[in-house]
Formats: structure tokens, C-alpha cells, sequence
């Protein structure tokens, strides 16, 4: 009777708590000023929008920011226009990176499940500009205009009190707690409002700041001013209208909204007709997920990220929004992050310093690989980038099976013209082939680019503007990057990565088990030496690392050297500038052939260049031969080989 009486009382609270749910899920519906108001919840916080009686086609949406009973004739001229109205409540975290995951949370669900305009208008009131800004400088590709009053665009100024504005005390204590802030760490805060405007320029977002003059609470000298002066020097679209008429109440903080038309017609004009924008899912696959990294950060709450790249990884830009997006996104986990980008590279050079720059330095728990635009510019064969790209999967996956790999395919001018032929360029077909065998997410940023310029969301000239981005391209890779992260997080909450054992290889001389070999293990006589330091002598630049480091080299035509080795593949990493030479190598007892050591970069730099002098060949013991040629290229100034390292595939 007991155990009768227990499943009872289960059954109750399970259909008590399966109501609950579904009551949450629906929103409750209300009124404002004769409008229909839908409130409901996210992650806790109490939320709502206000739809239209005649929406607007695309559904454009203002988004306000705190105090949204506050001056709202402009939200009642929007709704009559067709606009939405919505609001989520977050007050007290003053746009704190966990607040602004709960503004994700409600943009994703308002644009996904009720179909919102992508793109969406700001309207901040005094501290709301905290959220407001803060979460439009990690997605300027989501906002179509900021309306700001009273901004607080520095929180020395407001709370902190720290120039000629009042601040508050108690309020400035509290920010500190959300942030987890010292005195001096808050006044050091270098990313307020006012701060990295780069990015929101680059999309040119409109701004309009209504201030008073006589503002002792956001003195517009340490908040408007400044930002107005450091958005308008970045690029980016800014007005500030004053309001001089009226009663200026609370330190002159409130005041009348005199012209609430004409800020309402500023958000209709930036934000209608809704331009539609090809969506970032169209351009990645999350294939097997990220589970086994979720895992890492969400119960070990620790985890390495390896970024492995040339110079678009190497560069600022996307890479430490990435960096920033898993910190905040994971606040309690530990990070460690390996910057393995170095210009120039493709993927040859990562198959062969994958072992020293990124698995010698412990486990890896995601790796992200680009080589596409290299590979085109190297001119890399086809053959070879899949030998290089599958060996770089295999050893990181044989060095650690619960690695998580994203493959991506950055742009350039040379990919967008094979898509416009309706070819797919071969680097991308091929980083998609490894990909795809291997179960790895893949993201086709040469697709992406060509597809959204063809769609006029951007041009090349004006934006992107170089196949290593502007802060426009950065802020785009982000932003799709940040796409694939989230529908992998998504996918998989608390779920673990079956163990699987690798796949039989697509290619069986890839190069799974590459590593340099140390230009000591060469045998040599007149002609050749190691230099302990090397440096240019003509004055020509070089890259980091491939300066001031040991090299062996020779530019004596005839002079011989002989590399014994145990492999299947062998190679050398050279420093390429505008004396290098030809070379004949030949391996065992085949024929010499002759290779041009000089690129078309040459003349300009020391360019680390890498070469696969024979591949494919029977695993035990070979010698490989290097003779210094008589020939040279006729752009080049002399007969040098410089060798930085040996490659080796064992």
C-alpha cells in the first residue's frame, strides 16, 4: 500500500512540474497602451515583448535596455509604425559578460523561435547603455542603430564617481561584486562603452546620443563626448542631440524627450525595410560536435584551445574574440590558450611543427586548423594538402582520441573568383574531404564571403578588404565561428564523445606522424655550416621564430651534404630570401632533381618556405642528398640554402 501511495505522489509532482514547464513556455498575455503584450521568462529573468497591431514585413524589433517605462512615447510612434518592442530584466549586473548571455539567450529566442528581424534596434536609458553597448560590440552584425540617453559610457564616471561626475558609492561596491573587481582592477576596466569601438564602426552602426548639458550624474565631457570623438575617429556614424528645454531634474540627469518623432523616425530609417542577410548556418556543419571539449569545460572546468593557423590565425582579430567568447561563455572553467599561428604557413608546415609547436606543450582539448589560403598562395598540390591535412588530424587525434578538431577555409580573391565560375576551389574541397572523413565541424569562410557579397551585405574593396580582414572580415569570421560554437554547445549539454578509434586513412602516405629533424643528424664536409644565430645580412625583414635561431646553410655551388633518416616522407624547412638558390636532392640511389628555392616573395623577405623533397616512400632507412646548384633563378642574387629543419615522417 506504501509503495502504491509513493508512486502516487511521484506521479503528482511529475505532472505538476511538467504543467509548470509548459505554463513557463507559454507567454502570459497582457496589454500596453492598447497593444498586446506577451511576458514570459528566460533563465529566470522576466521578459516581454509588445507586438504591433500591423507588424511591419521582417519583423524589425527595439530592444530596450533598462528603465523601459521610461520616456516611451517613441516606443508608442514605433509600435503604430509596425515595430516590436521588447525588453529583458538583468538590472543590477550593469552589463556583466554573464548579463549579456542572458541577452543572447533572448535574442536567439525572439529571432529563432518568433522570427524577429536579424538585426535589431537599440534604445539604452542611462546605465542600460552598459548592456547596450557591451553586448553590440561582441555582435555588430546584429544591430542596426543605438539610441542612447543620459549614456553612461564609463563606469569611472558613473558609478565610480572618479572625474567630476557624482558616482554612488553603494552602486560602485555592487559593480565591483558582479565583476569580481578590485578598486584598481574596476578603474582599469578598459573595455567600457567608450572602449574597442573598432568593430561596431566597421559595420557603421548609427549612433545618437540625447544628452543634457548640465548632466552631473553622466557628465556628457567623461561619457558622450569621448565616445562620440573615439567613434567618429574608428568610422563610425554619430550624432548627439542636446535637449535645453524643460526641467532638468536629477542633477539634470532626467529631462524632457522634446522631438520623441524624430528619434523614432532615426531607428525607422536605420532599420526598415529589414535587409535580409544570408545566415551564418549555411556556411558550417557541426558533424560530430564539440561533446568532449563541453565535457572539459563544463565538469574538469579545465581546458587548452590551439589555435593552428598562418597569418589570419597569427594576426589579432577573430582568435581572441574566440578567446573572450569561451571565458565569458565558461566563466568557472580555466583556459589555456596556444597561439600556433605563424604567417606564411600552410598546411605542409603545420603536418611537420604540429608535434614541437603545440603537442610538446601538453594536451590539447580543441584545436582549431586553417590552411586554405596558404595553401592557394604556396601553391601547394592537391595531393599534398591531403596528405598534410589528414596527418595533422591523425597525430593530434593519436596524441589525444577526446581532441575536438574545427576545420575552417578562410577567403580570398582567388576563391571567391572559383565560386563565381561555379567551381570549388580545390583547398576548400579538400579541407572539407578530411573533415568529413574524420567527423570534424567545418567552416567554409571562402563560401561565406562570396555568398554575402553577392547578396551586397558587404563589398571587398570597402570592408573585407584584404585576405588578411579588416576588423569588418575579423568581425565576421567571429561572428560565424561564434554561430558554429554555440549550435555545438547547444547540441550536446552534458554529453559525452563516444570512443571511437580513427578511421582508415584516405590517403596511407599522409603525413600522421611528421616532426622536424634536427639539422645536426646531416653529414657534410666544405661548403656547409650550422650558423648558431642567423640573421639577415641584406636587411631584408624575416618572421618570428625563423631569426636568430640555428641554421645550416650553404651557398657554394657543388657543396653536397647527406641526411640519414628512418620514414616514409622527408622534406626541409628553409628560410627563402633573396639569395636563395636551386638545389638537386635525391634520395637513396635515385635520380638528382633540381628544385628553385626562390619565391616570389624572396626579394621582399626571409620567407620560411617548406618543401617535401619525397614522399610516399618505403618505411625503414633512406639517405637523402642535397647538392648546392650551379643554376639559379634569375631574380635572385645568389646560390644560398639556408635549412632550418629537416622533416621526417616516420
Amino acid at each position: 500500500m506504501k509503495k502504491k501511495y509513493n508512486q502516487l505522489i511521484l506521479t503528482v509532482l511529475l505532472v505538476s512540474v511538467c504543467l509548470l514547464v509548459k505554463a513557463q513556455d507559454k507567454p502570459l498575455t497582457g496589454s500596453w497602451k492598447g497593444f498586446e503584450k506577451s511576458e514570459f521568462s528566460i533563465d529566470g529573468h522576466k521578459a516581454y515583448y509588445v507586438k504591433p497591431a500591423h507588424a511591419l514585413p521582417g519583423n524589425p524589433w527595439v530592444w530596450r535596455a533598462s528603465f523601459p517605462d521610461w520616456h516611451t512615447d517613441m516606443d508608442s510612434i514605433l509600435l503604430t509604425k509596425g515595430f516590436y518592442i521588447a525588453y529583458i530584466s538583468v538590472d543590477d549586473q550593469y552589463g556583466s559578460p554573464q548579463s549579456l548571455q542572458v541577452w543572447d539567450k533572448f535574442y536567439n529566442y525572439l529571432t529563432t523561435k518568433l522570427s524577429f528581424a536579424p538585426r535589431v534596434a537599440l534604445e539604452a536609458v542611462s546605465r542600460g547603455t552598459l548592456y547596450a553597448y557591451g553586448w553590440a560590440k561582441r555582435n555588430p552584425d546584429k544591430v542596426t542603430c543605438v539610441y542612447a540617453e543620459t549614456p553612461v559610457c564609463d563606469i569611472k564616471s558613473w558609478p565610480g564617481g572618479k572625474e567630476k561626475g557624482l558616482g554612488d558609492t553603494a552602486l560602485w561596491n555592487q559593480l565591483k561584486r558582479i565583476y569580481h573587481f578590485t578598486e584598481a582592477q574596476a578603474i582599469a576596466y578598459n573595455d567600457n562603452p567608450i572602449d574597442n569601438l573598432d568593430g561596431l564602426a566597421s559595420f557603421r552602426v548609427p549612433m545618437l546620443h540625447v544628452i543634457g548639458l548640465n548632466d552631473k550624474l553622466a557628465p556628457p565631457a567623461e561619457n558622450t563626448y569621448p565616445f562620440a570623438q573615439r567613434y567618429i575617429a574608428a568610422g563610425g556614424p554619430m550624432s548627439v542631440s542636446p535637449v535645453t528645454i524643460g526641467p532638468q531634474e536629477l542633477q539634470g540627469h532626467h529631462f524632457p524627450i522634446d522631438r520623441p518623432e524624430y528619434y523614432a523616425e532615426f531607428i525607422i530609417n536605420n532599420s526598415f525595410p529589414v535587409k535580409k542577410t544570408l545566415p551564418y548556418r549555411n556556411y558550417y556543419e557541426t558533424a560530430g560536435g564539440l561533446k568532449s571539449f563541453y565535457k572539459a569545460v563544463t565538469t574538469h572546468k579545465k581546458a587548452t584551445v590551439t589555435f593552428l593557423g598562418g597569418s589570419i590565425t597569427y594576426n589579432p582579430g577573430w582568435r581572441q574574440k574566440v578567446c573572450r567568447y569561451l571565458a565569458e561563455h565558461f566563466p568557472d572553467a580555466e583556459f589555456h590558450f596556444i597561439a600556433a599561428g605563424i604567417p606564411s604557413l600552410g598546411s605542409l608546415p603545420h603536418a611537420f611543427r604540429l608535434q614541437r609547436d603545440v603537442l610538446d606543450s601538453g594536451k590539447t582539448d580543441l584545436l582549431f586548423v586553417e590552411a586554405a589560403v596558404n595553401d592557394k598562395a604556396n601553391s601547394t598540390d592537391s595531393i599534398t594538402q591531403v596528405r598534410a591535412l589528414e596527418g595533422i588530424i591523425r597525430h593530434a587525434k593519436k596524441s589525444n582520441p577526446d581532441m575536438d578538431i574545427v576545420m575552417m577555409a578562410f577567403a580570398d580573391p582567388d576563391k571567391t573568383n572559383d565560386y563565381n565560375k561555379g567551381n570549388t576551389p580545390t583547398e576548400i574541397s579538400n579541407h572539407q574531404l578530411v573533415s568529413h572523413h574524420y567527423g570534424l565541424p567545418f567552416i567554409n569562410l571562402g563560401k561565406e564571403v562570396r555568398d554575402k557579397m553577392n547578396n551586397k551585405e558587404f563589398t571587398w574593396a570597402d570592408d573585407f578588404k584584404d585576405l588578411h580582414p579588416a576588423i569588418f572580415g575579423q568581425e565576421l569570421y567571429f561572428a560565424t565561428i561564434k554561430n558554429l560554437l554555440q549550435d555545438c554547445f547547444d547540441q550536446q549539454p552534458g554529453g559525452s564523445a563516444p570512443k571511437t578509434s580513427l578511421p582508415k586513412s584516405l590517403d596511407k602516405a599522409s603525413f600522421q606522424n611528421g616532426k622536424y629533424y634536427n639539422i645536426k643528424n646531416a653529414a657534410y664536409k666544405n661548403g656547409w655550416a650550422i650558423t648558431a644565430n642567423w640573421q639577415p645580412t641584406d636587411g631584408l625583414p624575416t618572421r618570428e621564430g625563423f631569426v636568430n635561431i640555428p641554421v645550416l646553410s650553404s651557398d657554394k655551388p657543388g657543396a653536397e651534404l647527406a641526411l640519414p633518416f628512418k620514414g616514409t616522407a622527408v622534406g626541409i624547412g628553409i628560410v627563402s630570401g633573396s639569395d636563395a638558390g636551386m638545389i638537386s636532392c635525391a634520395i637513396d640511389n635515385g635520380a638528382f632533381k633540381n628544385i628553385d628555392l626562390y619565391t616570389q616573395w624572396s626579394g621582399m623577405l626571409h620567407l620560411p618556405w617548406y618543401l617535401v623533397l619525397g614522399s610516399d616512400l618505403k618505411s625503414g632507412n633512406h639517405t637523402l642528398k642535397i647538392r648546392i646548384s650551379e643554376q639559379k633563378n634569375k631574380a635572385s642574387k645568389g646560390n644560398a640554402c639556408r635549412i632550418v629543419n629537416f622533416l621526417v615522417n616516420e
